[in-house]
């Protein structure tokens, strides 16, 4: 079975190839419903603090500080990390699902980077 995170606005439409869908933000998108939205799994725990996403508010200005806040917070979410990483293997494919409108500066983009981090960290044998 082939591994794979893949991302996709909350707003597209589920597909099969999406396999495990997982909704990664801490607020449910507006003007979705809960039975349309096909989710497996609402991961909110995992999405940035209210005190960071309020302070964002999606301007491409603060995204570098939004960045670095945001992994910083991850820092302290290693099992959740481990749980999509657990999830991904089990389902093969994981949809990570956001509301955002802009697809390059949102918390699902820091949160690939993480994963990625924490799945290098994790295959280094000291």
């Amino acid at each position: 079975m082939r591994k794979m995170i893949k991302v996709k606005r909350i707003y597209e439409k589920p597909s099969e190839e999406d396999g495990f869908r997982m909704l990664v933000d801490r607020l449910w998108p507006r003007n979705v419903k809960k039975e349309k939205a096909k989710i497996d799994l609402w991961l909110k725990e995992i999405a940035p603090s209210n005190e960071l996403r309020k302070w964002f508010s999606h301007k491409e200005e603060r995204w570098e500080e939004f960045r670095v806040g945001y992994k910083e917070e991850l820092k302290g979410k290693v099992e959740l990390i481990e749980m999509i990483k657990k999830l991904e293997k089990e389902h093969g494919t994981i949809t990570l699902l956001f509301s955002a409108k802009d697809i390059n500066h949102n918390n699902v983009v820091v949160l690939l980077e993480a994963i990625k981090d924490e799945s290098n960290r994790s295959s280094i044998v000291a």
